[in-house]
């Protein structure tokens, strides 16, 4: 019996493979070979140093203000320079900037250059801190788990790793292992070390990884390969890092899941671990507030239990809209098309599938078809469309135009399907079937300013009546652009003048265009002032031209300019962030819970059921409890379903023919008569106000008088 199971845990053992600590045990060598190499070939970077120093070449850097410090060329370090500045600087640099390229602050100068310095505070100095942290995290992962490393970068906040542990997963537990690991490397202040190696001798040092061999052999042969160590990690990386691991102050691990390699499922499962640092433990705290906050805001939770929306494994990536979720979709529709009459946009109705033949000529039979979903209908392959332009070029094109009909500006509220990878799909953020307030202007060349900053003034409007604030950056011309140079210059020129003329500040991101046409990006920021891209205004110049677009002119005929826009950017994902914006506490314009009658007993039941009824005329989304439930427990279950208003009524309200009001927030207003109650109430909804007015006209009643405020003087 013994020897059974002796047997039974073997074959158990060979099912599972070598446990984690074996794994690192294998693992050693390879790392310990690492480090051997990485100090081998240091020591040619040392010896260069040495000899700067000795050469003793002054070179000129020039700071932020125009002072000039004197270097030595290839010895002096932009750390060097902050620590002889302040030591307050030099402790808070994480990064310099050296003729405008990111760097180490521990790499010596190459020549005379410009130099400045960036703390945590910037976009520079938060993607190294992070970046040195994924480092950081690899080495845990390394100690702790034997892993094969792929790729960690820093992302928007924070940062992860990918690794190879075959069939191997990480627990929850297994976060704060990870954690004491890289408490330990903090602790250590392990110095970050650079080297730069040839393509042979990267592979020497990785050979025992295939996925850092096959990052190697794809490199460009004129790449420049450099390797970080820090302490017992070292690993192929283009930088730059901070001094040393002593600066990652507040560590934390948010969570794992799986990956795939180079993002493609038929290559090696992988695992993904985020992680976020920061220089102290206030910003962490704040950090996990915000991450906590966002958790009870997740639209996922309040969808399902304000039952505005679900999902379903029949038709996974489309949203089921119910009735309370439908109102608000409407609403928002209804809102932007009110702006599109008064920005004079005409709305069109165009096909949902399109014989194929149009895809090929606007170009994403090539460049998108993997994204779309096709099928065959007689013989020929047709395809549901993922986009409105294509749509509405044909419609352009259905006569000959004339210059006096410019713009023409087409507003498509069509329903769009994306073929979407199945662990790409999250929520109502990241869809299979959507809707968007899609619009695309077709304009003469000297109209595209006009028509851009009209729709910036609509962006504007809209996002300010939603409580949402919002930054823009212009991307300008890149590398492979089609199209004459002059159009992209003059183009460019409108879009900087129009973003100028709105007196909002904005970004230049220089050669960030798409190949088509240069664009204004759009980043709105919610309660929680997470980002989102939503808005966009894209220039198109290669889309006319593709379907042979013209219109008539006194001269002759010329090529319409094609201007994609869009606010809400997919409806779907709008929904998503505003219901996380508000918390599900919607304001009462856009609610879709407006009013809850609330009976004292059931001698008020039939008044209720009036009011309701007169409420509902009036076209206000409400309902009445006439249930036996305490007319307490009632108010409290209304009040947690987001009801805006409560009116309370008993039979002194029934015969005055009054309702008392409170609201969601457990603020009692008091009684009011019902036409009074419908005047404020269509005020409020008319002007979209995100404030309860019953709140402004209490404010209202309490503030003095002119006669008592000359009499309290």
């Amino acid at each position: 019996m013994a020897e059974n199971k002796q047997v039974a845990k073997q074959v158990a053992k060979k099912i599972e493979g070598p446990s984690f600590l074996e794994l690192v045990q294998q693992k050693t060598p390879y790392y310990e070979k690492r480090v051997e190499l990485f100090v081998q070939y240091r020591k040619r970077f040392d010896d260069e140093i040495e000899a700067a120093k000795a050469a003793d070449v002054k070179v000129k850097v020039i700071l932020p203000d125009g002072a000039i410090q004197e270097a030595v060329k290839g010895f002096t370090t932009p750390l060097d320079i902050a620590n002889g500045i302040s030591k307050k600087l030099g402790q808070n640099a994480l990064v310099a900037k050296v003729d405008g390229e990111v760097w180490d602050m521990f790499r010596p100068f190459e020549g005379d250059c410009t130099l400045a310095m960036c703390d945590f505070s910037t976009p520079e100095g938060k993607e190294t801190y992070w970046h040195s942290s994924a480092h950081v995290l690899g080495q845990a992962l390394e100690l702790e788990y034997g892993v094969d490393l792929t790729i960690g970068p820093a992302i928007e906040e924070g940062f992860y790793y990918d690794c190879f542990m075959g069939d191997k997963t990480l627990a929850d537990t297994d976060k704060e292992k990870i954690k004491s690991r890289m408490d330990k490397a903090v602790k250590e202040k392990q110095v970050f070390e650079r080297v730069v190696v040839s393509r042979e001798e990267a592979l020497s040092m990785f050979l025992e990884n295939k996925f850092k061999v096959e990052l190697i052999t794809n490199l460009p042969e004129t790449s420049v390969i450099s390797l970080y160590r820090n302490g017992p990690m070292v690993d192929l990386c283009c930088g730059p890092h901070v001094p040393n691991t002593g600066y990652l102050k507040a560590v934390a691990i948010n969570q794992s899941s799986r990956s795939y390699w180079r993002a493609d499922t038929n290559k090696d499962h992988l695992m993904r671990i985020y992680g976020i640092t920061f220089p102290d433990t206030k910003q962490m705290k704040e950090y996990q507030h915000r991450i906590e906050e966002a958790k009870k805001r997740d639209h996922r939770t309040l969808g399902l239990a304000q039952e505005l929306f679900f999902f379903h494994h029949l038709s996974p990536g489309s949203a089921f809209f119910l009735p309370h979720g439908t109102r608000i979709y409407n609403t928002l529709t209804e809102y932007i098309r009110e702006k599109y009459w008064q920005f004079e946009y005409d709305e069109v109705i165009t096909p949902n599938i399109y014989n194929f033949e149009l895809w090929k000529t606007s170009g994403h039979a090539d460049h998108y078809k993997e994204n779309m979903f096709s099928f065959n209908i007689d013989s020929q392959e047709f395809g549901l469309k993922p986009m409105n332009c294509p749509g509405h070029c044909v419609m352009f094109n259905m006569r000959k135009r004339s210059f006096r009909e410019l713009p023409l500006r087409l507003a498509d509220f069509g329903v769009l399907h994306r073929n979407e990878a199945s662990g790409a799909l999250h929520g109502l953020t990241r869809v299979r079937r959507f809707q968007q307030d899609d619009a695309h202007i077709f304009c003469r060349e000297d109209q595209i300013e006009a028509e851009v900053g009209s729709f910036l003034q609509l962006m504007g409007e809209i996002y300010g009546v939603l409580g949402l604030e919002y930054e823009m950056a212009l991307s300008t011309r890149p590398e492979g652009y089609l199209g004459e140079l002059a159009l992209w210059d003059k183009a460019e020129a409108a879009l900087e003048s129009t973003l100028n003329k709105t007196g909002k500040e904005w970004k230049l991101n220089p050669a960030d265009g798409a190949f088509y046409g240069p664009k204004i990006d759009i980043t709105v920021f919610d309660a929680l002032r997470r980002r989102f891209q939503c808005a966009t205004v894209q220039l198109d110049f290669q889309l006319p031209i593709r379907f042979n677009l013209t219109y008539a002119t006194e001269e002759g005929s010329a090529r319409p300019v094609i201007i994609h826009r869009a606010v809400m950017g997919s409806m779907e994902r709008m929904i998503a962030i505003l219901t996380e914006h508000f918390g599900g506490k919607w304001p009462f314009w856009l609610s879709p819970r407006q009013i809850m009658i609330v009976p004292i007993s059931d001698h008020s039941a039939d008044y209720a059921m009036q009011v309701r009824s007169i409420c509902r005329k009036a076209g206000f989304h409400v309902d009445a409890d006439v249930t036996d439930k305490k007319m307490q427990k009632k108010v409290r279950e209304a009040q947690l379903a987001q009801y805006n208003y409560i009116l309370v009524v008993g039979e002194q309200e029934a015969k005055e023919g009054k309702v008392n009001v409170r609201t969601r927030d457990n603020k009692v207003h008091g009684a009011h008569s019902i036409a009074s109650l419908l005047a404020v109430l269509a005020e409020e909804k008319s002007t979209r106000s995100n404030v309860c007015c019953f709140a402004k006209e209490d404010a209202a009643a309490d503030a003095p008088t002119a006669e008592v405020a000359e009499l309290s003087i």
